[in-house]
């Protein structure tokens, strides 16, 4: 469970919400929504550690994320609106990193199929920086295939993707609410969020 607890953000003078109080039970999927500059990806890197909010504060498990540190990480997915991706290296190499990195090992057999999942055979030998924005997406967007973090910080996932790609992540999504994990994402996008319990926060309303 993520809970929530009289969260307030601030960007230079500006306060962009205060008291932000939810819950987020397993299997649920949070849809953050509002206009833009009303705090939605600081409040997505807030939720994620990346971030420190004005006041209140972030419960994973009943513990402040703080204290948890390197525990929380571990158990967390960000996507944000940089793809996270290394130019100089090729989409397997990146592959093989973030597993690294979330202390998992995948067979190479798994990190070839995965590249073939998100269209991405025949470019495996370029460095990812002379990849489109979209192949450069989906190689960011492969990380979630092979994720096991209970929790993903989604800040919108579907922009550069094609119609086949879109409709992949979202089916990524549905598995991962149905398996029981937490997804919280931004989107201006429609798209059928329609898996497991779907909650909605909008910012500045």
């Amino acid at each position: 469970m993520l809970e929530v607890k009289h969260l307030s953000c601030r960007r230079g003078d500006r306060r962009l919400f205060s008291d932000l109080s939810f819950q987020l039970p397993s299997g649920t999927l949070l849809h953050v929504q509002g206009a833009n500059g009303s705090g939605k990806t600081t409040l997505l890197r807030a939720l994620c550690g990346l971030l420190q909010p004005e006041s209140g504060e972030i419960l994973w498990q009943g513990e402040n994320i703080r204290h948890l540190k390197e525990d929380f990480h571990r158990d967390a997915l960000y996507f944000g609106h940089l793809n996270g991706i290394k130019g100089d290296l090729t989409g397997l190499e990146n592959l093989r990193i973030a597993a690294t990195l979330a202390g998992e090992r995948p067979p190479e057999a798994v990190l070839w199929e995965v590249l073939e999942q998100m269209g991405l055979l025949g470019f495996e030998d370029l460095p990812t920086r002379m990849l489109s924005q979209g192949q450069k997406k989906r190689v960011a967007l492969a990380r979630l295939l092979l994720s096991k973090a209970p929790l993903w910080i989604l800040d919108e996932p579907f922009t550069a993707l094609d119609v086949a790609a879109v409709e992949q992540l979202q089916q990524r999504i549905a598995h991962q609410i149905v398996r029981g994990g937490l997804v919280i994402l931004t989107t201006h996008q429609e798209v059928p969020l329609t898996a497991g319990q779907i909650q909605r926060l909008n910012l500045g309303s």
